[in-house]
């Protein structure tokens, strides 16, 4: 039997919709399929970043930065662009780390109790001299060498799983 892939559309064919998702349709997707995101682990001025979020799941929280994939979006093109949007940092070099998965008992939709992410996550180096500057969904960041105390338990999965900080 012959792939289903082999002359099919590649991304290059396909447009990316990075347009808002109706509110209702998203809280059905949330309600019940995961939600494909890119995390990233940033390397900044000696340390790893993590900002604090002003949105759910994790809101309050230091966390990685980090967003849901666009359809027709290539998963190493995700990366730098999360990194321009959310950190201001239009310049990075990417390396693929692996794959994660995260279960929430919160989310950023009414009506959604749960969510469920499977994060791929990346190294992000910004050119040397680079600022960052916080998008709305942060307000604030901070350069840690360790998880902090208080870190969620995602955090502490990375540094583990991913050796960062090592």
């Amino acid at each position: 039997m012959e792939s289903a892939f082999i002359g099919g559309p590649q991304a290059e064919d396909m447009d990316i919709h990075d347009e808002r998702i109706p509110t209702a349709t998203f809280a059905t997707c949330l309600d019940s399929m995961p939600q494909p995101c890119v995390d990233l682990v940033v390397e900044y001025e000696g340390g790893i970043v993590l900002t604090r979020r002003q949105n759910e799941p994790a809101k309050g929280e230091w966390f990685w930065p980090g967003s849901r994939l666009y359809k027709g979006e290539r998963l190493d093109d995700a990366a730098p662009r999360i990194a321009a949007e959310e950190l201001g940092l239009t310049s990075v070099e990417t390396e693929r780390l692996g794959v994660s998965e995260h279960f929430w008992d919160t989310s950023s939709v009414d009506g959604v109790d749960t969510r469920h992410t499977v994060p791929v996550v990346y190294r992000v180096v910004p050119d040397d001299g680079a600022k960052i500057t916080l998008d709305d969904q942060h307000d604030a960041y901070r350069v840690v060498t360790e998880p902090p105390a208080d870190a969620n338990r995602y955090v502490l999965e990375y540094f583990d799983r991913f050796d960062i900080g090592q």
